[in-house]
């Protein structure tokens, strides 16, 4: 029985990925059009592309998204969006969870190396290099200009994808000296299912079922200084681990927690 699950699940990964292959030959025209705009006029236009893949993909492969406010959510103000990276499937949750407000992701330089997704993602996503110092620092810049355009930006403070089996890995500090600097406030969110429609192991993991996205409060940094970013980083782990503790991650190990 467990044989014919994973070919089942095989065959349905493969489906899933010519959905998502071909969704995104069918906008491309559209998104090398749009990038001759600009990167913000451009860029806009791109992510509304964007929310209608993640729309049909996530349609198409039976995963149905819903958001959880624990506070009301003011879409007029700006923020550093911040959220738990457990899976390839937080790309499309993202596009689903931010709606009627502009944005931009920060994204992992070697994803702009795949075959026309990469230019998609170029266009869309700002690029770090963590291994390059004077990289690092130039996606820092972008992300502070992106913010004087009165444009949020959404950031995964792990880095990369939390294999630890606890709620959280540790947080790099990038997230918090931005909002700092900038005197934006932070927006945690976490996404509570991703991990379930597609682990981190192996991409034929995909399944579908429920997504959900938590809105935490905003945490405001007025008066902050960069003397105080560990205690925010910190602050802000605590809170994101202790609500994925509560709402019953399901790749937590509570032996570990």
């Amino acid at each position: 029985m467990r044989y014919i699950y994973r070919f089942i699940q095989i065959i349905f990964t493969v489906y899933a990925f010519l959905i998502f292959i071909g969704f995104l030959f069918l906008i491309f025209p559209l998104v090398i059009i749009s990038s001759f705009f600009g990167k913000i006029r451009g860029g806009n236009f791109i992510y509304k592309l964007c929310h209608l893949w993640a729309d049909f993909f996530l349609l198409m492969t039976g995963i149905f998204h819903r958001n959880i406010y624990e506070v009301p959510h003011d879409r007029g103000r700006q923020y550093v969006f911040v959220f738990n990276h457990i899976s390839y499937m937080d790309i499309p949750v993202i596009l689903k969870t931010i709606r009627r407000q502009q944005f931009r992701v920060l994204g992992k330089a070697e994803m702009a190396r795949i075959p026309v997704f990469g230019f998609l993602y170029r266009s869309a996503a700002i690029m770090v290099e963590r291994g390059d110092p004077e990289k690092r620092a130039r996606s820092v810049q972008q992300l502070k200009s992106v913010l004087s355009k009165n444009i949020s930006i959404v950031i995964a403070p792990e880095g990369t994808f939390n294999m630890t089996h606890k709620p959280l890995k540790e947080f790099y500090d990038g997230a918090f000296k931005i909002a700092i600097e900038t005197q934006t406030p932070i927006k945690p969110v976490l996404f509570l299912d991703t991990y379930d429609r597609m682990g981190y192991q192996s991409i034929f993991s995909i399944r579908p079922g429920r997504s959900r996205s938590v809105y935490l409060q905003e945490i405001d940094v007025d008066g902050l200084t960069p003397d105080d970013v560990d205690e925010l980083r910190e602050r802000v782990f605590k809170i994101m681990a202790d609500k994925l503790v509560e709402y019953k991650g399901s790749w937590i190990k509570r032996t570990t927690v």
